[in-house]
Parts: C-alpha cells; sequence; structure tokens
C-alpha cells in the first residue's frame, strides 16, 4: 500500500493486535483500541496511541522489552485481505493529564459510528468515567521503526 492508503486503511479500522514479549519469551498478543495520530516532523508516522492498565501483562512486557509488532488487518475471503504490520517501540505514557486526556479522545473515536469524525465531545458522564478509570491506565504510544503492508484486492484474481 502507499502511504496514503495505509493512512486511509488505519483511520478507517478500530482494533489492533500488539505483540509483545511475554516473561517467558513467547509472543502475547492482545487487541486494542487505537487513535491515528500524526508523528512529529521528520519522523516516520503515523502513531498509533492506545491506552490499557498500567498493571497489565503488556505493560510490564513493554517496560521489559518495549518492541512491539503491530497488526491491522481486515478482509474475509482471500481476496479481499489487506492489513498493516508495524514494527514499533513503545513509549509508556503515564503523566495523569495525559492519560486522561488521551482517554477523552479515543472514546470520543469509539463513540462515532465507522467512517464518521469522533464525537466532538463526551457526555459528561463518560467524561467522568474516563477521568476515573486514567487513575489505572497508561497511554502507549508506538513509534514505527518497520512497516509491512498488503492488499490482496490489487491481485486481481491472480494468486
Amino acid at each position: 500500500m502507499s502511504e496514503a492508503e495505509v493512512a486511509a486503511f488505519l483511520a478507517e479500522e478500530r482494533t489492533m493486535t500488539c505483540a509483545s514479549a511475554g516473561p517467558r519469551s513467547w509472543p502475547h498478543l492482545m487487541p486494542l483500541w487505537y487513535v491515528l495520530r500524526e508523528a512529529p516532523a521528520g519522523e516516520p508516522g503515523p502513531r498509533l496511541w492506545a491506552w490499557t492498565y498500567g498493571v497489565s501483562q503488556k505493560v510490564k512486557n513493554l517496560q521489559r522489552d518495549a518492541r512491539a509488532t503491530l497488526q491491522v488487518e481486515a478482509g474475509e475471503q482471500y481476496q479481499e485481505l489487506r492489513g498493516v504490520m508495524l514494527e514499533c517501540n513503545a513509549v509508556i505514557h503515564g503523566d495523569l493529564e495525559t492519560v486522561k486526556a488521551f482517554g477523552h479522545e479515543i472514546f470520543a473515536r469509539y463513540a462515532s459510528p465507522r467512517g464518521e469524525a469522533p464525537a466532538e465531545n463526551l457526555p459528561p458522564q463518560v467524561g467522568e468515567m474516563v477521568d476515573k478509570q486514567a487513575l489505572k491506565r497508561v497511554a502507549l504510544e508506538f513509534v514505527e521503526l518497520r512497516r509491512v503492508s498488503w492488499d490482496h484486492r490489487k491481485l486481481g484474481g491472480a494468486y
């Protein structure tokens, strides 16, 4: 996929699978909701951000070894398969204000149906719930090092 196709695909999809190295060195795979953010100028991107409980196994794994492989995929039949795999370094953000703000951002994205812009404002009760959850959560920023993408729809039936 081209840069534009990757960006559009990642903006369209909603769940990524995050692989980290577990305590016995086995891959630890977990699904995560994510938000797509632009990378700082001059750095590869876009960046995928997620949030999770600070005591989760994936956070323990990423504290020990920041390497993660992310995969976002779509399609059911072979000729429809497409996806992006990113080898990344994870940055764990524990600052409460950063985590709260990100929590609001991710809930705004998922409050809207697929293909629609994120909600402008969360209902007050949802915002309060996010703020309470933020006390136990961290934000994960995945910094891309290498990318592989595929789109079987481009194969035109020749496999």
